[in-house]
This record gives C-alpha cells, structure tokens and sequence, in this order.
C-alpha cells in the first residue's frame, strides 16, 4: 500500500511514477477521500474537546445551568457519534481505493511493457545440436519421466505425475536447493498450503488479483485459499510484528508446491509442464532497513543466478518495465532459461523488491536503534527456482544424440546418477 501522506503532500510525484505502469491515473477520488476524512476528524475532535471541557466545569454551575449543559452535552454525543460513523465509511472506501493501487515503480524502472524489458546479461553458451533434438515432452514420455496422461486423469489438463528418474530428478533440484540456501544463511521453512485472506492481502494479491487463486469456501472475512507462492505465506510471518534492527536482514527460504489457476491458454508453446496448476517452487524472502533493501536484492540475484551456473544452463537476466513488474512489487529482474524446442525464453526466478509496499499493507515493522522509533520494513522476494520450467530446460539443453539426458554435475550426487536413460 502507499503512503497516504505522500499522496497528499506530492501527488504529481505519484501520477507521475504511477503513469510508468498505468494508462490512467486519477487521485482526485483518493484525495477527497482523504480530506473528508480529516475534516470528519477535526470535526468531531473539537466536538469531543467541547464536551470534555464542559464536563469538567458542570459541578460549578448552578442546577438550572447544569440541566443546560447536560443537555448540549447529549446533542454534543449525538453528534460525535454521527461523525465518527461517517468517518468510518469514509476511512473504508479510502481504505479500499489505497488497497487497489499498485506500487510506486523504483526511479530507474522505465515505462512500458515487455517491449521495454532490458536484457542485463547472457550466461554460458546456446546449445547447438548436430542430430534431431527432441522437446522435453517427447523425452519425458520417451525416458519415463512425467506421465501427463494419467496427470489429466488425476486432476484434469495443467496436470502432470513425475515418475522414476523424473521423480528422483525433481527431488534432486529440490535438495540442491535447499542446501544451497541453508549455506546462503536463510532460515527453512514449511509453511502451510492453506492461507488466509490477511495473507493474500498483505502480500499485494488480494482485494485485486483474488480471482487468481484457489479459493477456498467460506465468507470474506474467513477467507482460505490454496497458496499461489511460498512468498504469500512467508511475507506474513512477521505481520504486525515489530523486529530489532540488530536482527536485520531476516532471510527465510521455503520449499511448497504451488497452486495456480493459470487463466492463460495452453497453446502450443505451454504444452507439456511449462504452465501448470501444480508446481514445485523454493522461494527466498528478506526482511530488511530500508538503507540495505538495494545490497539484499543485489544478494538475492547472485544466489539465484549462482544456482543456474551451478546447473550449467544457459540464461540471460532481464530487468522488467514497469508494466511487466507484478503490482506489488516496485523492482524486478528475471532470471529466463533457453528452452531450445521453443527457440526462446521462459522465466524460471523472478527477484523482487517491492520497498515498503507490503510491510505497510501488513503493519510490519523495526525499531530503529538509534533513535527508539519504528520504521516500515522492506521486503523482498525472490523464486529459487520454479522447477516445471527448469526440468524442461535440462532435459531439453543436455539431451544427447542416443536419447539420453546427462545430469548436471551439480545434481548427481542427489540423483545417484550421471545420465538419465531408458
């Protein structure tokens, strides 16, 4: 959420910035907002102070002056308490206008979309193959990896079931990850699948993008829902929480399937486990001061492009346009992986760093040390890796001319395996 003070006091600075990611911005409904409520405020302060004042004086007063105050006192509390009740209206519709706004786009994130996305880096060489190279679909049913037919029978289309070597293969992912963040220093956890309405809403998703999830039955207010990314949970672990500044940055990776209505289309291009309803995902989050959120996010993107070297996949890091940046978040860099069947890229990690958006939304905080006051936080996000794209791209990047698949030297010991074969 952004800072309401902000809007009031420098609104051309957030039309402005809001415009990189918006076609239209209008703040005049939010700053009415704000000054009715203010003037609602003052109103019935004054109210209360006249009250006060007359309470503390009534004794003195002669009977007949007292029946006089007592009753300009009831009018006095009628009034107020119409007051307050208008204000509160008036604070929920500010309240939802504020939760629909997207983030303020850091300074350097420039305007547009994809169109406008800036290719920071390419690691290691495009595969070149001298045979017929096969898409990971057709190595997957032709080694025994994944089982889609069977998926669909299970769960329905964006479906799949691992199998065998592809079982052990996505457990080996997992397993290098989590020892690679453990020696990063975050901390593990597994939070739970099944969350509620506050989480979505202080992670940025929800009122806005609820459509987007799973959602479980029951009224607004005891909303569940099916857990999109470890993110939306992990952001919420210090909601309204107040945390010691020696104790920053907080660094926390969880490993959880993720759940995803994906409204997109299964075009040609998303066949097979490159868009799906379930998919494995590890995600790092960081809690830290707003001075050091630029040194974690630039921390953040070494591990995660440390881990594709470490795979020896070919990848480039993009820096998104705003209007390719999700709502929340105020940065973004994507980390997209070759996939030679498609002749292009498919993002596997997203880094993010959405400054104080979210900490605001969910009353996340530190103490200052220096001068005993609580600041917001900053959070930031980062995929580590989502493995329904990663598993494409190694099958399809190390295939071999026989048909087999040579495991990344960073999996084997996990997989038990150099090679994968029929």
């Amino acid at each position: 959420m952004l800072d309401i003070n902000l809007i009031r006091t420098n609104p051309d600075k957030v039309r402005q910035a809001l415009l990189k990611r918006l076609d239209v911005v209008d703040l005049e409904p939010v700053l009415a907002l704000d000054r009715k409520r203010r003037e609602l405020i003052v109103e019935a302060d004054a109210l209360k102070m006249k009250k006060n004042a007359a309470s503390a004086s009534v004794k003195q007063l002669a009977k007949e002056a007292q029946q006089a105050v007592f009753a300009e006192m009831k009018e006095i509390s009628a009034r107020v308490k119409a007051l307050d009740a208008e204000a509160a209206a008036v604070e929920a519709e500010l309240s939802k206008l504020m939760a629909e706004m997207p983030n303020l786009p850091a300074d350097d994130v420039v305007a547009g979309g994809k169109e406008n996305n800036e290719v920071l880096r390419e690691w290691g060489a495009r595969p070149e193959f001298a045979f017929a190279a096969k898409a990971h679909i057709e190595l997957c049913k032709d080694l025994g990896l994944v089982d889609y037919e069977r998926g669909a029978k299970l769960g329905g289309a964006g479906f799949w079931v691992y199998r065998d070597q592809g079982a052990r293969l996505e457990w080996a992912l997992m397993n290098l990850f989590v020892e690679t963040h453990l020696a990063n220093g975050y901390s593990f956890t597994l939070p739970p699948h099944i969350l509620n309405y506050e989480c979505g809403y202080t992670a940025g998703q929800f009122p806005k993008f609820k459509d987007d999830v799973f959602l479980l039955a029951g009224p607004e207010d005891k909303t569940q829902f099916l857990l999109p990314t470890a993110e939306t949970a992990l952001i919420s672990l210090h909601r309204d929480e107040i945390l010691k500044e020696e104790e920053l940055p907080r660094k926390y990776f969880a490993y959880t399937p993720c759940y995803r209505k994906e409204a997109g289309g299964y075009g040609a291009n998303e066949r097979g486990m490159i868009r799906g309803h379930q998919f494995n995902k590890v995600e790092l989050i960081q809690f830290a001061r707003p001075e050091d959120s630029q040194r974690c996010f630039d921390e953040m993107v070494g591990h995660v492009e440390a881990v594709m070297r470490a795979l020896g996949l070919h990848y480039r890091l993009v820096k998104l346009a705003a209007k390719d940046c999700s709502a929340s978040m105020a940065r973004t860099y994507d980390i997209e992986v070759w996939i030679p069947s498609m002749k292009g890229y498919k993002e596997v990690s997203s880094v993010s760093n959405a400054h104080d958006y979210q900490a605001r939304r969910g009353g996340m905080r530190f103490k200052r040390a220096a001068t005993g006051k609580n600041e917001l936080l900053h959070t930031l996000n980062g995929s580590c890796m989502a493995t329904s794209r990663l598993f494409p791209a190694i099958l399809e990047q190390f295939q071999q001319a026989d048909g087999t698949v040579t495991v990344p030297e960073a999996l084997r010991k996990y997989m038990g395996a150099d090679r994968i074969t029929i």
